[in-house]
């Protein structure tokens, strides 16, 4: 069996459920150990850990808001005490609150700033350290295809998710001297509970933009991140890889 990941450490945040969920078993099932970061749903988060060890690699849950920089600090040196090591960090975690701008009001545009913007710098710099000491890291942050493409009533997880890419390519560019890799992955519309929420009519308008037309599978982004955290990518860093089904191209 072709584990990619033996051997290796990995954090994924926002991991009880959805694209983060599909992201730490496809790392457990390449061989990496894994902690399952979780905001809230502790039965979620330990069904993954459950899941995550029958590969036959180690596991646990950790609950921590990655928009708190201690939060975050804390869950990392909780992952060296036990692992002595973190090779691959997943920043995705992730919330909505969509609205109008004009109907938008500050506490929800700052609620997904600080989660799914904010989180993704607490996670960097909550690592970069450790693996600066190591000389080697992969850390892979989670945009959306909104964040280039734009999407009406998403100002606040548009204005995030582009920030997302944008803190990939400048932190990339800091951290390649140090062997550590950044890079970023941008889904389109992913089968998960987020989308479950559409009508049928938003279903299918959003269907006719895919030149796939259809919806996404959360493994299909798993996949891609486990070649961003393995050696065949070795030699990629500040990239943005579209996982969308065609619509950005």
């Amino acid at each position: 069996m072709n584990r990619p990941l033996q051997g290796k450490t990995a954090l994924v945040t926002g991991a009880s459920r959805g694209i983060g969920r599909s992201i730490a078993l496809a790392f457990a099932a390449a061989g990496a150990d894994v902690a399952v970061n979780y905001a809230g749903n502790e039965q979620a988060a330990a069904g993954v850990v459950a899941e995550i060890e029958a590969f036959g690699v180690k596991a646990y849950a950790v609950k921590a808001h990655v928009g708190s920089s201690q939060q975050f600090e804390d869950m990392v040196k909780g992952m060296l005490d036990a692992w002595g090591r973190i090779d691959i960090l997943v920043n995705n975690a992730g919330i909505t609150r969509d609205n109008l701008i004009m109907r938008m009001k500050e506490e929800e545009f700052d609620q997904v700033i600080e989660t799914n913007l904010k989180g993704v710098f607490n996670g960097i710099k909550a690592v970069t350290r450790p693996m600066m000491k190591q000389r080697s890291g992969r850390i892979i942050n989670i945009s959306s295809v909104v964040g280039v493409l734009g999407n009406a009533g998403q100002a606040n997880y548009v204005a995030a998710k582009a920030g997302v890419i944008g803190l990939t390519k400048s932190s990339a560019r800091e951290l390649a001297s140090r062997g550590i890799t950044v890079n970023c992955i941008a889904p389109g519309f992913i089968e998960t509970d987020m989308t479950d929420k559409l009508s049928d009519e938003l279903r299918q308008s959003t269907l006719a933009g895919i030149p796939l037309a259809r919806l996404g599978q959360p493994e299909e982004i798993a996949n891609v991140a486990v070649f961003l955290a393995s050696d065949g990518a070795s030699y990629m860093t500040g990239q943005t890889l579209h996982v969308d089904g065609g619509m950005y191209m």
